[in-house]
């Protein structure tokens, strides 16, 4: 990733989408290189530009966000997605993911959120809008059956870390740092580390625990 945030912006809504452009378009570090009006114009336009960041509207007519999600995910995996939507559906939120998006975040977010949101998909972390891991699990999840050390771990990936960061921060190989994510997603019964993460954080908040320990 260069150290310009290089963006597409994708939305069927000329204002909305000229919205997501001129507030990114004032915040330090994030270009926006390119804008498309649909699913199919954005594969095209990812493949044109290979932007850091694709912001997708995942309602937009013939369903074409979530399909766009994951034919990007899948033919150009430098480009990460951050879906982007007005609706709260829990449904919309679990599908975006199961695409491919790498962050979720909800219209009515404020700008700070919004340039942090891109900064950390840029990065390869996922970023959920407050309220998003509700709709990610059905049910508050214990995480009893986690050793000690993998909690640690745990707590690093909801934090966005990867494999090798967990590793340097923990004074482990990332090969150690690896199988116990494998473990961890294992004992969650996750499919991906967005969803784990999402299961972290919904125990905190249910818990009634700080946001910054399990």
């Amino acid at each position: 990733m260069s150290e310009e945030i290089r963006v597409l912006v994708v939305d069927d809504h000329d204002l909305l989408r000229e919205g997501v452009v001129g507030t990114l378009g004032a915040v330090e570090g994030i270009t926006v290189v390119g804008e498309a009006r649909s699913g199919e114009e954005a594969v095209r336009e990812v493949g044109r530009l290979l932007p850091d960041v694709v912001i997708m509207d995942i309602v937009m007519p013939g369903g074409g966000g979530l399909p766009a999600i994951e034919k990007i995910v899948a033919d150009y995996p430098g480009s990460r997605v951050l879906a982007l939507t007005s609706f709260t559906e829990g449904s919309l939120v679990k599908e975006a993911i199961e695409a491919g998006a790498t962050s979720f975040l909800y219209k009515t977010v404020d700008v700070e959120v919004f340039a942090n949101a891109v900064r950390s998909t840029a990065a390869g972390s996922s970023f959920l809008a407050p309220g998003v891991a509700a709709h990610l699990v059905a049910r508050p999840e214990s995480l009893g059956d986690l050793t000690a050390r993998e909690q640690e771990v745990a707590e690093l990936m909801a934090a966005g870390m990867s494999n090798a960061d967990i590793g340097r921060e923990l004074h482990m190989s990332m090969f150690t740092a690896k199988n116990h994510v494998r473990n961890i997603l294992m004992k969650l019964r996750a499919q991906s580390r967005t969803e784990a993460a999402a299961m972290i954080l919904k125990h905190r908040y249910e818990s009634g625990g700080p946001r910054d320990q399990l």
